[in-house]
């Protein structure tokens, strides 16, 4: 009996023993719910409490951050703590401003401080709610380090920024629960495994369809609104601003506040949430004495489970917010839904929509056909049974299934045949130079070689000028078709001041009239249909040497044109320079000299006054008026005008003040040279333009003299490119076009 008795203890343990390593061997999976404010806690709340009661299979963190720990936001996060649930961490991540760089910020700060938090608490899943972007820094720490996550409400259209932040969360999660059936197909449309997606409902539905305590709701209504307020004679207002057109939704909100002034009913009126644009609301608001106006009752934070108290017995609930499209309409309460931020949302009939306004009449009359109404209640959005079924949904999660997530694309046929024409097709660029004297359009390909070029006098007045350059254009296009060039673009090589990232002609040189705050970009890309770069033409020269001539794969350089003027362009870590104004690199308006010639830009003593084309014209023409110009084998015909080529041929035949003149006009040129080495120090220097071989020798000469002794190993080269405004105009296109897919 005793070694009986034995054999049962032995056998007992072991099996206790056994169960205990079953027991082990089954892990709890770790769940952390990241809240960010007072709304997403209303759904991910119920989910919470679902999870806390199965503690054999779960175990809870709770991460707090964004508005839940800010003051004018009612420090929300103590609900939390009232509901009994233990905060493993706050994070202050907002950023004030509440403007758009704010909310970017807010971001960036989140990215810096939950990486830490993940770390520590180790979790295996996150759970994450809806499309705030501080949800957005959430995703994307937790899919960078390999943590699942599980996106609720994904797959549903507002209209807004919020649709691009909501989708970009669905793309980054592993697992989706969501509220409608159209949600679902949305998800599966964005190839997201349909296994991996739980149509739950919306969890605060579970709350909102619960049995409601009618001698409670009374006593809500009376400590938000007052002894007097009945049942269902009182408004909720809930206005959040659209960060897409913040100008629109201030507009539309001060309206809002003039119509409920009209309406003269008891009003509770909530804050707007922390989004670009709230701080200008608010101060619509106060403006509007709305804090201190007997029918309103102005505050930052309800509780939740009074919240939809309120709106439960509400005449109607008017704004912007979400909980008049979806919670709503869980109890019939009419609303009036204003502007855009709900667009494309699932919504019953109580839902009125105003889109936009001009006056408060509009909305005053939406509130006149809604108050009062009651509508059949709508499920859209959930039966109520939304926790059990997440629950059940994550204690199916196999964390031994491979973490990388797999897309559902739909099958796509291949195609193995090829063109010929696609093959030999050429990408190509339409460049358009506009000079003083021509304007001048060109097929340009992609190793630079120039196909096809068209030259016209250019007009002296703005419209002809216009008409032209479509014109011009629209014959390249229509050639390019039969040279087999694939236009990519248009670049525009001007002079004058340009704005490149607007497109506009800010103001021009005395050489081209009417062309001042001219918007090129807009009447090219209308008519053609493509996208269109515009620069001044001294920084095109420095792109085509980039990219076609002495600069490619020189990080540093600087372009100096000597023409008709002086300009040029500065390349520094392989990136153009325009200056705050867009007035960089104007090399010619160097000053050399406090008392030298009078330049065309006001100035005394610019280079431009001493070595351009015109300055030497103007020499020249003193010199030939004095009869100085003539020399042996030298002859000027009396109708030939004199240009700066009659001084250099002077030069060349001995003349000596043909001679004195270039010299100094070369000291000129080399010592703004100079003082462009000791500011940039560019590894070359590229001289262009018809002048360039007359400065080249001069300018090596002067630096190796009177540079600093670093800078005198710069380089200096003349260009071998024949047409660089052509060529640099085509490069901005080229540059940028090409880097899409073909």
């Amino acid at each position: 009996m005793e070694l009986y008795y034995k054999m049962m203890q032995s056998k007992e343990k072991m099996k206790r023993e056994k169960m205990d390593h079953l027991n082990q061997c089954k892990k709890r999976l770790r769940v952390c719910v990241a809240t960010c404010n007072r709304a997403d806690y209303s759904k991910l709340a119920p989910i919470m409490f679902g999870i806390k009661s199965h503690p054999d299979d779960f175990e809870l963190d709770v991460v707090v951050l964004g508005s839940h720990l800010i003051d004018d936001y009612g420090n929300t996060f103590r609900m939390i703590e009232q509901d009994d649930f233990d905060i493993s961490s706050k994070l202050h991540t907002i950023v004030r401003g509440e403007d758009e760089a704010a909310m970017v910020e807010s971001v960036g700060l989140a990215l810096v401080k939950l990486p830490d938090v993940l770390q520590r608490l180790r979790p295996d899943l996150v759970i994450i709610h809806g499309d705030r972007f501080d949800a957005l820094a959430l995703a994307t720490s937790a899919a960078l380090m390999n943590i699942r996550i599980l996106h609720l409400e994904g797959g549903e259209v507002s209209g807004t920024i919020d649709d691009s932040i909501r989708h970009a969360i669905s793309k980054l999660a592993h697992y989706h629960a969501c509220c409608t059936r159209r949600a679902e197909q949305h998800l599966i449309s964005m190839c997201e495994d349909h296994s991996r997606i739980l149509l739950a409902g919306c969890p605060s539905y579970d709350k909102l369809l619960s049995p409601h305590n009618s001698e409670v709701y009374l006593d809500i209504i009376k400590s938000w609104l007052g002894d007097d307020v009945k049942d269902h004679d009182y408004i909720v207002a809930l206005q959040h601003p659209v960060t897409t057109d913040i100008q629109h939704s201030i507009k539309i909100y001060g309206l809002m506040l003039d119509a409920l002034v009209s309406f003269n009913k008891k009003t509770l009126i909530l804050f707007p949430n922390i989004d670009a644009g709230s701080k200008e609301m608010v101060r619509v608001m106060r403006k509007k004495s709305i804090e201190t106006h007997p029918n309103f009752r102005a505050v930052k934070h309800i509780p939740f489970e009074q919240f939809i108290q309120l709106v439960c017995h509400a005449g109607c609930m008017i704004g912007n917010s979400s909980c008049g499209v979806r919670e709503a309409g869980a109890f019939g309460t009419p609303v009036v839904n204003l502007g855009t931020r709900q667009t494309g949302r699932e919504t019953g009939e109580n839902v009125l929509h105003v889109r936009d306004a001009d006056s408060h009449n509009k909305i005053y009359h939406a509130l006149q056909l809604q108050f009062g109404k009651r509508y059949p209640c709508s499920k859209i959005y959930g039966d109520g049974n939304a926790v059990p079924r997440i629950v059940k949904f994550l204690q199916s999660i196999d964390l031994n299934k491979p973490l990388q997530k797999t897309f559902c694309f739909p099958l796509v046929k291949d195609s193995i045949s090829q063109d010929i024409d696609h093959i030999l097709e050429k990408q190509s660029a339409l460049a358009v130079d506009l000079g003083g004297t021509n304007l001048r359009v060109a097929i340009v390909c992609s190793q630079g070689i120039v196909v096809k070029k068209y030259t016209q006098p250019n007009p002296k007045t703005f419209e002809p000028r216009m008409q032209l350059i479509l014109k011009m254009c629209e014959n390249a296009m229509q050639d390019a078709v039969s040279l087999n060039c694939r236009i990519l673009g248009v670049g525009v090589s001007t002079g004058g001041r340009v704005n490149p990232e607007e497109g506009v002609v800010l103001d021009s040189t005395k050489l081209i009239r009417e062309w001042t705050s001219v918007d090129l970009r807009t009447p090219i890309s209308d008519a053609f249909h493509l996208p269109v770069w515009v620069d001044n033409d001294g920084n095109c020269a420095a792109l085509a040497e980039r990219k076609f001539g002495h600069g490619k794969g020189v990080e540093n350089f600087v372009t100096v044109i000597t023409g008709t003027g002086i300009g040029g362009g500065i390349i520094q870590h392989n990136e153009l320079i325009h200056g705050s104004t867009f007035c960089g690199a104007e090399l010619g308006h160097i000053m050399v000299s406090l008392d030298g010639p009078e330049c065309s830009c006001g100035s005394q003593g610019c280079i431009e006054a001493y070595a351009s084309g015109l300055a030497l014209q103007r020499e020249a023409k003193k010199m030939n008026d004095d009869e100085l110009l003539k020399g042996e084998g030298l002859t000027t015909k009396l109708s030939e005008p004199i240009t700066a080529a009659h001084l250099i041929n002077a030069a060349r035949l001995g003349n000596a003040k043909a001679v004195a003149v270039l010299n100094k006009a070369s000291t000129a040129l080399g010592v703004g040279i100079i003082n462009i080495l000791h500011t940039l120090n560019p590894s070359l220097v590229i001289l262009s333009g018809v002048l360039a071989s007359i400065y080249e020798e001069p300018v090596k000469h002067l630096i190796a003299s009177r540079a600093l002794l670093p800078a005198q190993s710069t380089k200096v080269v003349t260009s071998d490119l024949e047409e660089p405004a052509l060529l640099g105009a085509a490069s901005m296109v080229l540059d940028y076009a090409t880097r899409r897919t073909y």
